[in-house]
């Protein structure tokens, strides 16, 4: 027990990477959601994207969404953005930080915004510059950097590289995906030894797992017995990726905090608001999630005999 950290950031990502995935729900609805889960002790929720809503339809309206939350002091609304054009949408919105991404896979890259990785580092360089320009923060995020559903598996020193050019174009913080569920504990440790090698050591990285083969929750053990302290997670087990058939949803927040709780270590976040927060989601989608906690309860929960 001794080499888990004392405490670990879990990043909610339920509202957009989450939802993208659902059928449109009303923008006071993802308005509600967010509240919500703003009152439960997260400090980082991705709240909204700032793209065609002809490509991504469930994600319309975000300018409104970020103007109708209640912003809670110490909780930072991030938006994901494809492109300049978007940055600038959510700079005028005021969000607290941008996220770009960008796959390790070509084929996915050109699969999701349509153009190179080339050119995509290129144009996160431009949009960090216009960020920086606002004093926002920005986060590169490495997708497919566990495998690709159309080429398969991703070389770890291709994703290092990729991740080494975007922090030279100045982003703040990197995070990677496992966009396609396809991470084990091995192969955490196989990129993490390959981001090192590029001079990103586990404590300046953030991962997100998807749960599609079951092991998501094993990877964050391994991730943190190597350092890393930043983890996505998704309320309820919402999400997956319009690109890539199959990777169903993301790690479940509800079921991460449980787990670490159990651990000894500190989220800072509110479980039973949590669970809360999971029926909301449901409700709001109109369909069963596949959350554990949200059903089962955390284990310390008792029936009369």
């Amino acid at each position: 027990m001794s080499g888990w950290p004392n405490a670990v950031v879990v990043g909610e990502v339920g509202p957009r990477d989450g939802l993208q995935n659902e059928a449109p729900i009303p923008v006071a609805d993802r308005i509600r959601l967010i509240d919500a889960l703003s009152a439960t002790g997260l400090s980082r929720i991705e709240a909204v994207s700032f793209v065609s809503p002809k490509a991504i339809p469930s994600m319309a309206g975000a300018a409104e969404v970020m103007a109708g939350i209640t912003r809670v002091p110490g909780v930072s609304y991030r938006a994901l953005v494809p492109n300049v054009k978007g940055a600038e949408l959510a700079l005028a919105a005021a969000v607290d930080e941008i996220e770009v991404v960008v796959s390790a896979s070509e084929t996915h890259n050109r699969k999701n915004v349509n153009r190179s990785v080339d050119a995509s580092v290129a144009a996160a360089g431009e949009l960090t510059a216009l960020a920086h320009d606002a004093t926002t923060p920005v986060e590169a995020i490495v997708s497919t950097a566990f495998g690709c559903p159309y080429e398969g598996d991703v070389a770890e020193g291709r994703v290092a590289g990729i991740a080494a050019r975007l922090r030279d174009c100045g982003a703040d913080q990197l995070s990677f995906g496992d966009t396609t569920g396809m991470a084990t504990p091995r192969r955490v440790h196989s990129l993490l030894d390959a981001l090192d090698e590029v001079g990103l050591a586990a404590p300046e990285v953030a991962l997100h797992f998807h749960n599609t083969r079951g092991t998501g929750l094993a990877n964050v053990i391994v991730a943190m017995e190597r350092g890393v302290t930043r983890f996505d997670a998704s309320i309820g087990g919402l999400g997956g990726c319009p690109y890539a058939p199959g990777a169903t949803g993301n790690i479940v927040t509800e079921d991460l905090v449980h787990m670490l709780d159990d651990m000894g270590v500190d989220t800072g976040i509110d479980l039973d608001a949590l669970i809360d927060c999971a029926h909301l989601a449901q409700d709001l989608v109109g369909r069963e999630l596949p959350g554990q906690v949200m059903r089962a309860g955390p284990r310390t929960r008792t029936v009369a005999s």
